[in-house]
């Protein structure tokens, strides 16, 4: 997870772009911070999804089979 301070520092420049504009190096660590935030909610998606169990109305597991895959190569 990202910290409180690196996400209210992407908030901030998101406002500054929106009222006056960014300076090049503002735009650099702008660019940096939301490429660092996108990798780690990927990561959390993907976790999540992950550890997904589908069961259908009548109670059997309908996990993808792809996620299932997913599941047994990270127990091994």
């Amino acid at each position: 997870m990202l910290s409180k301070e690196k996400l209210a520092r992407i908030n901030e420049l998101a406002k500054k772009a929106k009222q006056s504009g960014l300076s090049e190096a503002e735009a650099k660590e702008q660019s940096k911070l939301r490429s660092e935030y996108l990798a780690t909610f990927r990561s959390s998606m993907e976790n999540t999804l992950t550890n997904v169990k589908v069961i259908d109305p009548l109670g059997n597991d309908v996990t993808p089979e792809k996620i299932k895959k997913i599941k047994k190569n990270r127990l091994h």
